[in-house]
């Protein structure tokens, strides 16, 4: 039941309620001979007994109806300021009226709360980005060049020769048997994703930070390395504004997550990748076109996706994917701009 219908019923009950105390209170004071006079007293044509009861109830339900009308009102004001302060906009308090005046100060004072929790997060991430660099940097990444060169020479290698040559024999076959033609095209198919799955682990492993590059220069260079390698359509809109260190640092890694999981998973043709600043917001995002998946029941059990969430949380922003099955995935990160 909405606010207006129990305001109405309200309305209309108390009306009635009020009513009743009023007339037996009258006729407790002033008794009437008989009941027939009040059918034979009529007001405007109408019956006393009628027109009082009815006028009473009508009169009833309009309060009731003005009465919800307002307060829906009031609560759709309530309702659209947490929206405000959910989004980060700024709140207008001298436009709300004055019984949601103390409402809207408190909202303000929270939403200062979030953008004051927001900077805090975004230090401590900028904090922590530069000491985990500064100590651990060259080591991790002698490491991280050392496999992916290892990877690159050995096994990469060999699963694109292998790849060759079952190409060259599956066409080179004169007349070949559907099944024994089925089975090379599965291994061939085998090969394949065996070829993606390296990229996206060697993906991972370089570059393993930005190294004194801008976000914008780190992610240029990421997705030209990654045109020449797979057989992808990929585009990309970088716009080149400021930001913290800690926030460019897991951003750049969010965007790795994301490509190395369309590599692996999405079986998809194009990668779009943009990167903007609107309102005092930077915003990552990575779409696709491959073959999607279930948001709620992938999140639960994937390391990757519940990684990303957190590194958005850590510097103060939201991550959201909308995933629709054979119609590609979307991923878009928001943080704010201090």
């Amino acid at each position: 039941m909405s606010i207006i219908q129990r305001q109405i019923a309200w309305g209309a009950g108390m009306s009635l309620c009020i009513l009743s105390v009023l007339t037996a209170s009258f006729f407790t004071m002033f008794p009437i001979p008989g009941w027939r006079d009040l059918w034979e007293t009529e007001i405007l044509d109408i019956p006393f007994i009628l027109f009082v009861p009815s006028v009473s109830l009508a009169l009833g339900l309009t309060f009731g109806l003005l009465s919800g009308i307002y307060w829906r009102r009031q609560l759709f004001a309530v309702d659209t300021m947490l929206h405000q302060v959910e989004e980060g906009r700024q709140l207008d308090v001298q436009e709300t009226g004055k019984e949601l005046h103390s409402i809207a100060v408190r909202a303000e004072k929270i939403q200062q709360h979030m953008a004051d929790q927001a900077k805090i997060s975004q230090k401590l991430a900028n904090e922590k980005a530069e000491d985990f660099e500064n100590r651990m940097q060259e080591i991790v990444s002698q490491e991280r060049n050392r496999l992916a060169r290892e990877l690159h020479d050995s096994v990469s290698q060999q699963l694109f020769a292998a790849s060759m040559m079952m190409s060259a024999i599956t066409e080179t076959q004169q007349d070949p048997e559907e099944r024994q033609a089925k089975q090379l095209k599965m291994v061939e198919e085998m090969i394949h994703q065996s070829q993606l799955e390296m990229r996206a682990l060697l993906l991972h492993l370089r570059p393993a930070a930005l190294k004194g590059k801008s976000l914008q220069e780190g992610i240029e260079e990421l997705l030209v390395e990654l045109l020449q390698k797979v057989a992808m359509e990929i585009e990309w809109k970088v716009e080149d504004f400021p930001l913290d260190k800690g926030v460019e640092d897991h951003l750049f890694r969010i965007l790795q997550e994301a490509v190395s999981n369309t590599l692996r998973h999405s079986k998809s043709q194009n990668l779009e990748v943009l990167l903007i600043q609107r309102d005092d917001y930077a915003i990552l995002r990575v779409a696709d076109d491959g073959v999607g998946f279930d948001v709620e029941e992938t999140r639960a059990g994937s390391y990757g996706l519940q990684n990303m969430y957190e590194r958005a949380a850590e510097v103060g922003g939201s991550m959201k994917i909308i995933s629709v099955r054979n119609k590609g995935t979307r991923l878009e990160v928001k943080v704010p701009i201090m």
